[in-house]
């Protein structure tokens, strides 16, 4: 095996031009950590977000920098005190600095990957199912309720979407109107974003709770919708704080038990789609252009 690997990484804050690939030395597995050759990494928001240093000077902390998370890969090397895998086992969850040819993983991040998934399909799923069910578990919904989703066309909103309808809740989502007909396709009730969604939205019916997947500045309007500050959710919003509205980022505290597992068992029987959209791992900074864009259905993975 090669004692190098390739990574997109970059040396500074800026836009995606800062992004390129490099040559890397392979890491050794520390105590509770696999090594995995990756076969294809998630592009989430919180990527670009970090790499144009929307977090400040900390984030990330250390240059030059991989981004990334979400991954898919075959198990190639085990740390001290790893029993959940071996050498060749295929998984997918996380991995620090996922957008590489070999990523590191703390072995609690990752279930095995069924057989029914496809690497990109199972890239897809970690922060999008994670972050739905622990969106969908702090709003305390129970069926019967509307819930509305501000970005449902998005990862995170077509993964809790999918599981809120099929508990028996409706789902009003808004996307642009090209993504209508999909959100349709998840029993969702689409609503057109933009100047004057509030009337739209309010037109349909009373919101019990709403869930931000967008971060558009919307929160002062679901407020509004759903009477307070109470069962509103944001996952994008840096504003939230302000406005008294819980933003949820993913502390231990908040995770819910086996979520990952249960999403993944679902997705490879059929019942949770996530649309996905690959390109190759040296297109890096085309993905993370479409993604700032912000409106992309389903999820972009990279491809090693």
């Amino acid at each position: 095996m090669s004692n190098t690997y390739r990574a997109v990484e970059y040396r500074e804050h800026g836009d995606s031009s800062v992004l390129e690939v490099g040559e890397r030395e392979v890491p050794e597995p520390g105590p509770g950590q696999v090594r995995l050759a990756v076969k294809a990494a998630g592009v989430n928001p919180f990527d670009w977000k970090v790499r144009r240093g929307l977090f400040g000077p900390s984030m990330p902390g250390t240059f030059p920098a991989v981004p990334g998370s979400d991954v898919s890969g075959v198990v190639d090397a085990v740390g001290p005190g790893v029993t959940a895998f071996t050498v060749g086992d295929e998984v997918l969850g996380a991995a620090s600095g996922s957008y590489a040819e070999m990523a590191l993983a703390s072995a609690d991040n990752l279930v095995a990957k069924p057989a029914e998934l496809s690497w990109a399909d199972a890239a897809a799923l970690n922060t999008g199912v994670t972050t739905a069910y622990r969106a969908l578990a702090l709003l305390k919904l129970v069926a019967g309720e509307t819930l509305l989703i501000d970005g449902a066309a998005g990862t995170v909103g077509s993964v809790a979407a999918q599981i809120a309808v099929a508990r028996g809740l409706t789902v009003i989502g808004t996307a642009s109107e090209r993504n209508h007909e999909y959100l349709r396709s998840l029993g969702v009730i689409p609503v057109r974003y933009g100047d004057g969604f509030l009337d739209r939205v309010d037109a349909i019916g009373q919101i019990d709770a709403a869930l931000d997947a967008s971060g558009r500045g919307n929160l002062p309007a679901l407020i509004e919708l759903t009477g307070g500050t109470e069962r509103v959710i944001t996952i994008a919003d840096g504003q939230a704080g302000e406005l008294g509205v819980h933003f949820t980022s993913g502390s231990a505290e908040e995770q819910v038990p086996g979520a990952l597992a249960e999403g993944v068992a679902l997705a490879a029987a059929g019942k949770l789609t996530l649309p996905v959209t690959t390109y190759p791992l040296a297109e890096a900074a085309e993905a993370q252009d479409e993604s700032e864009e912000g409106h992309v259905r389903g999820k972009l993975v990279l491809l090693t």
